[in-house]
């Protein structure tokens, strides 16, 4: 227990209460200018013991995927969701926001457990937090939400199978992507696109043009949804 609170402690120290541009209805505990989180680099972060603190900011995939729910919560709404790769939760409070039947934040990284648990309670919201690898694992939810998963190369191949499986077998994948390099675009099809306002110091732009996909294996209708989808 004393490992959380000393976890929990760190996420408070380093972050504010801020709205990402985005879901603006959202607030999120994040790190920004002021804070020294920011401007550590990955060595600096490793040589002191902490992951990449991504679950410090929100991502553009994240955000993009979030309105995606608040604006289409049919395809959450009394369903069991999962929020894979959770970070900060974003996608997770936006799924409960949304009225996901339960919601569940899974990501490896424990700082980013204690950070989803905050920003479920500054929303007013609550869901269940998990700190472990499930990959390649069966999951007991309808819907699978992913937020920017797909920068990176080996991940990417550990996901793309898992994906296929859970597609084929009946869960929903959605996916939140602005345009990362290993994301197999032939095995999805686009449902939104969206330009999502992001960090200079974090991405190549300030504008991220974040596209929400949806896994090709899973061929049901979406709830009053699949005919204003954009062609794929």
């Amino acid at each position: 227990m004393r490992e959380r609170r000393d976890r929990r402690d760190f996420v408070l120290a380093n972050t504010a209460p801020l709205r990402p541009p985005h879901v603006p209805e959202i607030v999120l505990h994040l790190a920004d200018e002021a804070h020294e989180l920011w401007a550590k680099t990955e060595e600096a972060l490793e040589a002191i013991g902490l992951p990449p603190p991504f679950w410090a900011f929100a991502w553009a995939g994240g955000q993009g995927l979030a309105r995606h729910v608040l604006d289409h919560p049919a395809l959450v709404a009394g369903r069991r969701v999962v929020d894979f790769a959770s970070g900060s939760g974003l996608v997770a409070v936006a799924a409960a926001k949304a009225g996901a039947a339960s919601v569940q934040a899974l990501d490896v990284d424990p700082f980013a457990r204690e950070a989803a648990e905050l920003n479920a309670a500054l929303n007013g919201v609550a869901f269940r937090t998990v700190s472990e690898d499930r990959i390649g694992r069966a999951l007991d939810a309808d819907v699978l939400l992913a937020g920017d998963v797909f920068y990176d190369r080996e991940f990417a191949a550990r996901l793309a199978p898992w994906f296929d499986r859970l597609a084929a077998e009946g869960t929903l994948v959605l996916v939140g992507d602005p345009g990362r390099a290993y994301l197999p675009r032939d095995r999805v099809e686009r449902l939104a696109v969206y330009e999502v306002p992001v960090t200079r110091a974090l991405e190549d732009a300030e504008v991220k043009r974040t596209t929400v996909w949806r896994w090709r294996g899973d061929r049901r209708p979406l709830p009053g949804l699949d005919a204003q989808a954009p062609p794929a």
